[in-house]
């Protein structure tokens, strides 16, 4: 999914469609042809480069259909289908909160149960009005940061992978909450990590494993999983940057609940036929009630926060939709329950765009996609990193404050240059130019400004066209 644009897109990010997105077209009912949806995602692939390849699931009461345009690869011979492997990043959400429903329909827990029942008496988990509870990570009003604040990977093309559950308990033991418990959303991958990391340990085994019992062995979704087999692996399409490079595949131990699952566009469709009643599942109750809208969300009207799901009602309908990116991928999920159709869009390179707007049009012809001006669809310009001193750098360590809410922190790892927002892990950042820099996890640069001294007094963040503007506070 997408929420409102942050001051910049993080990893795992996750951001709410925004209205322009929403603008209604006029266009009649119904999910479009092969043929049309087939058009669509060449003009994604050809025109404006978006991907390197495309896959669309559709189920309907007349059935289900994949279309698929691109390739896995740049050099990949066998082409693209329902059975190809991508990683699914945030769509792992629903996946997590479905256990919890699923937990409460088993009576081994409770929506309003504060998280400290479920962790070692060592962690002192952080409260403000009240006590975090599950519900609170599952819809994202935990009052928890998008990211930990400890969270500085060794490697930016693989970032969770040494994140540890000693980080993760020193980050909660120590953070103190800047609002109260349940006070208002703010999406956290940080929350949903930790919910499945909760759920895990009340049931006594590892997340893939808890997943693996509770829902994909059920539903027969043998693609979808963690660890890949040799098969599977076989059949994963590589991810790929926004220049479409080769990326390094991400590994989520500690915080898996928020984005690990990989999957295919099949099974993701045999997940959302069990959503709609088309296969009868013992899981069924649990996805009933995960469907309940707990709070608004951040976003266009008519958007709230169920159990993970975003549900939009706009144009006569009501959809439940996630999406998901990691470093190589983008994708998403979403269904009209009273229609009864589904749909899945899976893409191997990141985009900014996603496949929000593509898996929205079909679920809902008046939802327009992104037009041809769309900053979204412009490929980054090229970027080239030039070696500058720690010394030269060191002059731009400090804080800088785009709001009394809203700051930047930017420090010096040994060699590698870091910038943190607030609410986010750090990144690293690559020199362009003695005061201009660029991020590799997301188009994204910061120009640093000086006075007539010479002195640092501000940054200049660039992204999706906005340009706003940093003043240093130390």
């Amino acid at each position: 999914m997408k929420a409102t644009r942050r001051v910049l897109l993080a990893v795992l990010g996750v951001t709410l469609l925004s209205a322009s997105t929403l603008a209604q077209s006029g266009a009649s009912t119904g999910v479009v042809s092969n043929a049309e949806i087939q058009k669509i995602l060449a003009e994604r692939v050809d025109t404006y480069r978006q991907s390197v390849g495309i896959v669309v699931g559709v189920i309907e009461p007349t059935g289900r259909r994949i279309v698929t345009y691109g390739r896995a690869s740049q050099n990949a011979t066998t082409p693209l289908d329902g059975d190809t492997v991508f990683e699914i990043g945030s769509m792992t959400k629903v996946f997590t909160s479905l256990l919890l429903a699923e937990a409460v329909q088993r009576g081994q827990v409770a929506l309003t149960d504060p998280i400290s029942k479920y962790l070692p008496a060592s962690v002192k988990v952080p409260e403000r009005g009240r006590a975090i509870t599950l519900q609170d990570l599952s819809n994202h009003s935990s009052g928890l940061p998008r990211m930990p604040g400890n969270f500085k990977p060794a490697d930016q093309e693989n970032p969770f992978a040494d994140y540890s559950v000693e980080q993760l308990y020193q980050f909660l033991s120590t953070y103190q909450l800047t609002r109260d418990v349940g006070a208002q959303y703010e999406y956290s991958n940080l929350g949903a990590g930790l919910l499945g990391h909760i759920l895990a340990l009340r049931a006594g085994m590892d997340y893939e494993s808890l997943v693996k019992a509770r829902i994909t062995g059920p539903l027969g979704m043998a693609s979808t999983t963690i660890t890949l087999t040799p098969p599977l692996r076989a059949r994963l399409a590589p991810g790929h940057d926004r220049g479409l490079q080769p990326v390094k595949n991400w590994d989520i131990p500690s915080l898996a609940g928020a984005g690990a699952l990989r999957s295919s566009a099949n099974d993701i469709l045999t997940f959302l036929a069990a959503e709609m009643g088309y296969t009868q599942s013992a899981l069924a109750p649990a996805m009933k009630a995960m469907l309940q809208p707990r709070r608004p969300a951040a976003g266009p009207p008519g958007l709230e926060v169920a159990l993970a799901w975003h549900i939009l009602t706009a144009n006569e309908k009501t959809i439940a939709w996630h999406n998901g990116g990691t470093g190589g991928y983008r994708t998403y999920m979403g269904f009209d329950p009273g229609a009864r159709t589904g749909v899945v869009v899976l893409m191997n390179a990141v985009s900014l765009a996603g496949g929000d707007d593509i898996g929205r049009h079909l679920l809902d012809p008046k939802a327009a996609l992104l037009p041809a001006n769309s900053p979204a669809l412009v490929q980054p310009k090229p970027r080239t990193e030039i070696s500058l001193s720690p010394a030269t750098f060191d002059r731009y360590v400090g804080r800088y404050s785009f709001s009394p809410t809203a700051f930047m922190t930017i420090t010096r790892d040994g060699d590698r240059f870091m910038a943190q927002l607030a609410g986010q892990g750090a990144a690293q950042i690559y020199a362009e130019t003695e005061q201009d820099f660029f991020y590799k996890v997301v188009d994204a640069q910061l120009t640093f400004e000086t006075d007539a001294d010479g002195k640092v007094v501000a940054v200049v963040l660039h992204q999706n066209g906005l340009n706003p503007r940093a003043v240093r506070a130390n």
